[in-house]
């Protein structure tokens, strides 16, 4: 929808909707209002299925996007379920924590991870960059997976921007840390090594479930050797759904927490990063230095509250969807299922077939993670039980 005012006083739009699923089901109902002579773009959603996506891009198909768009006025009820977003021209940074959507969302995820405080951050990689620079000084050196999202997929930004030096270690099979590995990678008071300041550990890690009795062993050890522990929990919520706990019964065994907020929880953007006060107030300085600091972000912390009100519980949908995915692939010859965990699926084919199979699926609106031999596949709200079965069906005729 494209609408050029040029007339006087403000105008209002009323009744479009922010982060709707393919289908119409949750979307966000929102009222803006603007100064004259501005122009709003939309892309409203639509009810057209133009494709399934399992590459683990889980923002919704469809999207609002607002150019060169002021936002006025009080206070305006957004989804019908008591999320309000509030906009003041004087109090709408989340710089100066004057924006209370923004407060409320940051407490609110305090309070769900058992932390003293939490700050909202654009992404999961700043969010865990801002935790391992509150934790770590130059010259300091942090324990962290191989495999580990903020080691291998965060573009060294620990070691550049925070000059701390990372120590990888192979993980086991479950994606855990053999602590006994971990002990002897702590290094000793010496002149000669960099400092070992913090342990960072990740659940869920490729989907897999990192369980609760490691967790406090790895907290143990942690306090044993005067180390920090950062997790990032971009899938914590899939975790708990997972082992049926909540994710303050995780969360106890860490010093600060990442939390993504656009993951399966279906949010347009952001993450969390929760954990004591006088790291968070850290953290806040490490975000306006990284660029973080959003004004109007109470549009997203919104959004945000809204996927903690109704994306949470239903994870487990998601973990059904990609159980069922991966139980219809094991059928078919030529597919090797490597592991089903939680809302991900990993498969095989034949190297020489790699690029074969991605463009067989993307020809019939099916888009997946890799390039071959192997592919990942990801379930989250976008993706309905019929898109499964559409989906094995599709992978049958390759």
């Amino acid at each position: 929808y494209n609408q050029n005012y040029s007339g006087s006083g403000a105008y209002s739009y009323t009744n479009y909707t922010l982060g709707q699923s393919r289908g119409g089901t949750q979307g966000l109902p929102m009222a803006m209002v603007g100064y004259p002579n501005e122009t709003v773009v939309f892309q409203t959603p639509d009810s057209t299925r133009d494709n399934i996506r399992l590459d683990g891009n889980e923002a919704p198909a469809n999207y609002v996007t607002i150019a060169n768009f002021t936002m006025l006025g009080g206070a305006d009820n957004i989804d019908g379920g008591g999320v309000t977003v509030a906009y003041n021209e004087a109090a709408n940074s989340g710089g100066f924590r004057e924006d209370p959507t923004v407060n409320r969302l940051e407490a609110r995820m305090a309070a769900l991870l058992g932390k003293e405080a939490a700050v909202f951050t654009p992404t999961g990689t700043q969010a865990n960059l801002m935790a391992l620079m509150s934790h770590c000084g130059r010259g300091d050196e942090y324990l962290v997976s191989q495999q580990a999202h903020t080691y291998r997929n965060e573009a060294g930004g620990a070691a550049v921007l925070g000059s701390i030096q990372p120590q990888p270690i192979e993980p086991e099979a479950d994606a855990t840390l053999d602590l006994a590995k971990v002990a002897a990678n702590i290094k000793p008071e010496d002149l000669l090594f960099a400092r070992t300041r913090l342990l960072a550990l990740e659940n869920t890690t490729d989907g897999k479930v990192i369980p609760l009795g490691y967790h406090a062993a790895a907290w143990q050890l942690t306090r044993e050797r005067g180390l920090g522990l950062h997790l990032d929990g971009a899938r914590l919520f899939n975790a708990a759904i997972a082992l049926s706990i909540s994710v303050a019964d995780i969360a106890v065994f860490a010093d600060t927490v990442s939390v993504c907020l656009s993951k399966g929880l279906g949010a347009p953007a952001g993450s969390v990063l929760a954990g004591p006060t006088g790291l968070i107030d850290d953290a806040r300085r490490w975000r306006k230095m990284l660029g973080g600091g959003m004004r109007q972000a109470g549009i997203l912390a919104a959004a945000g509250l809204h996927a903690l009100d109704h994306h949470v519980d239903r994870l487990a949908e998601d973990h059904a969807n990609a159980a069922r995915l991966a139980e219809g692939l094991r059928t078919v010859s030529g597919i090797g299922v490597d592991g089903s965990h939680t809302n991900m699926v990993f498969v095989t084919v034949a190297a020489q077939r790699g690029p074969a199979f991605a463009d067989h699926l993307a020809a019939s609106g099916i888009k997946v993670s890799g390039t071959g031999p192997s592919f990942r596949m990801v379930t989250h709200l976008d993706v309905t039980a019929a898109d499964i079965e559409h989906t094995i069906a599709t992978v049958a005729l390759f």
